[in-house]
């Protein structure tokens, strides 16, 4: 299915990667790309390989008008919520281009309030290339917050499983406890706090 885009000046693509993990901060991007300078081989983050992200992250850098980070840390994620964090990241990322757009395609279902009129695509990361920029973007900027995390705590095998629920990391947290980047709000460091091993 194409995707039909809004009539707007400059349209901002906005993703999200990171709600799922136990740790670190949820990352967002923000791009507009420059209709006059095309970018190939853009998807959705997931469904490239890591050595496309980095190439395209650099690509993204380099050729969109405009592009910007957002996020949210454990903390605030802690306080209001993964959804609500999520989407002040997002508001972050936005806020931070230089300039301000005129429409705003969102990832997912839900999109928050911009000031700037704004869409949400279901599985936009794959259908609407500003989408899918700001997914690469996201997930690379995350993934190497990551690495820098496993370099720190390497035990923890973030490097590894970046930050989800995976066994490794269930096994580590009971082993080892919780770290001052784990989302204390989440049911397994919950459990892992409290001792309780499942």
């Amino acid at each position: 299915m194409d995707f039909v885009y809004p009539d707007a000046a400059l349209i901002a693509g906005v993703d999200e990667v990171g709600r799922g993990p136990l740790v670190g901060a949820v990352v967002t991007a923000a791009v507009i790309l420059d209709p006059q300078n095309p970018i190939d081989g853009l998807a959705d983050s997931k469904k490239l390989t890591e050595k496309k992200r980095e190439r395209l992250f650099a690509e993204i850098q380099e050729k969109a008008l405009y592009w910007s980070i957002g996020r949210a840390e454990a903390a605030e994620i802690d306080q209001i919520n993964i959804l609500q964090a999520t989407f002040l990241a997002m508001q972050r990322a936005v806020a931070g281009l230089p300039v301000r757009p005129g429409f705003v395609l969102v990832d997912g279902n839900k999109a928050p309030d911009f000031g700037v009129p704004a869409q949400a695509v279901i599985k936009g990361d794959g259908l609407v290339p500003e989408i899918s920029a700001a997914s690469i973007l996201a997930k690379v900027t995350r993934d190497r917050e990551m690495a820098e995390l496993d370099k720190q705590f390497p035990q923890y095998g973030f490097a590894k499983h970046k930050g989800y629920p995976t066994a490794l990391h269930l096994e580590m947290l009971a082993q080892y406890g919780v770290t001052e980047h784990h989302r204390t709000s989440f049911g397994p460091v919950r459990r892992a706090l409290a001792g309780i091993s499942k």
